[in-house]
């Protein structure tokens, strides 16, 4: 049998029962340029009145609306859609954990936001989200593309988008961001 030659390896310390495992500050751990800062950014500049009178006095304190707002979109941002992925991204994701403050709600407390205090809101904060956004310079009202791409998936490989829905979105988009646009100059 042969005998493996050692040679001074030199590894970095492992030390799993640490008393600090991450530093005192999550934002330590976010780069700056990371996309959860930019929804930090964003949901903080606009205006969430319409939001806050939704809410009634009394009972038990809630979570805040726009930490929840914020988690909400940070969460569609990353393709997360369901209230029990967001709840446990709430738990295991530092970028989640951040931008919540560290607050967990759960997926019945997340549901119910979503589904009864954003509604017939949600348009007046992408509103907000869009003109601020068409300010800084970020985004242009001129135009809307769609991308009429077909692609096929075996689940059902005989689904595919009609040229004229296609077209019908487009000049429905178009008319909406036109809207906002004349909204935004104020006539």
């Amino acid at each position: 049998m042969k005998q493996i030659k050692r040679t001074n390896v030199r590894f970095k310390e492992y030390a799993q029962n640490q008393l600090m495992l991450i530093p005192l500050s999550l934002d330590e751990m976010i780069e700056s340029n990371h996309p959860v800062r930019i929804v930090n950014q964003v949901i903080d500049r606009i205006d969430l009145d319409p939001l806050f009178a939704r809410f009634k006095g009394g009972g038990t304190s809630s979570y805040h609306p726009r930490m929840l707002l914020k988690v909400l979109v940070y969460s569609y941002l990353s393709n997360i859609y369901s209230g029990r992925r967001m709840e446990a991204a709430l738990k295991e994701n530092i970028h989640f954990m951040w931008i919540s403050g560290m607050n967990q709600p759960d997926h019945n407390t997340i549901n119910r936001f979503r589904g009864e205090r954003l509604k017939g809101i949600l348009k007046q904060v992408f509103r907000q989200v869009v003109e601020l956004l068409v300010a800084e310079g970020l985004v242009s009202l001129k135009e809307a593309y769609l991308d009429g791409t077909k692609i096929e998936s075996k689940a059902n490989k005989y689904t595919f988008v009609w040229g004229r829905s296609i077209k019908t979105s487009k000049e429905r988009i178009k008319k909406q961001m036109n809207d906002l646009a004349a909204e935004q100059r104020g006539i």
